[in-house]
Order: C-alpha cells, then structure tokens, then sequence
C-alpha cells in the first residue's frame, strides 16, 4: 500500500515537472517569436535559439528532478530528458501527421534533451 503511494507520489512529480517544462518551452519560444518579429531574426538563428531552448529547459527539468531525486540524480535527469523528447516528438507528429526528413535532427535532438537532463541531475 505505501508502496502505491510512493509510486503515485512520483507519477505525479514527473508530471508536474513536464508542466513546469513545457510552460518554460511556451514562454521562451513566445519570447522568442517577439525578437523575430521585432528584429527579423535569420532562420538560421531561430533554429539555434530553439535548441538552445530545448537545451536549457530540460536542463532544468532535470535539476528539478535530481534535487528531489536525492539518489541517482543523473538517472532522474536522464528520465526528464527523454519524457521531454518524446513528449516533444508525439506533438510534432500529430501536428506535421508524419515524420517527414528529419531523422537525423530527431537523434540529435533526443541527445541534446537527455545529455542535458542527466546533466542537470548530476549538478543538482
């Protein structure tokens, strides 16, 4: 019974932190989206910031995760990390209804987002 309990205690952990995440990930891309209106930023540019954004959000996630974690912090920041990715990645399949040409920026990406987490763990 406990057990339940604990289990549900971290369910509800990680989906608050994904909350916390995503809500980062809007503000930040809104932002964003105001510099490239107000200064005409290149794509190129834009491309950056958006993984920089992806970067740092799930470094973050994954700080959060690690302080709370207490033991094996970098495998908590690893989770966040990957939850973000495939969270990320079932919006933009549903949004673009495919996967499309960018196999090779959806590794990098999932690289990105889990290096970071676990990362963000290990320094938490």
């Amino acid at each position: 019974m406990e057990r339940k309990i604990m289990d549900s205690g971290k369910i509800l952990f990680v989906m608050k932190c994904m909350l916390a995440a995503y809500l980062l990930t809007a503000g930040l891309l809104l932002l964003l989206a105001l510099m490239l209106y107000r200064f005409g930023l290149s794509e190129r540019v834009v491309s950056i910031c958006i993984i920089v954004i992806y970067i740092v959000v799930t470094f973050l996630a994954g700080l959060i995760a690690g302080k709370r974690a207490g033991e094996k912090k970098f495998l908590w920041g690893l989770a966040m990390g990957c939850i973000y990715f495939l969270i990320l990645t079932a919006v933009s399949f549903a949004v673009n209804k495919g996967m499309g040409d960018d196999m090779g920026n959806l590794v990098t990406v999932f690289l990105l987002c889990g290096g970071s987490g676990m990362l963000g763990g290990m320094l938490s």
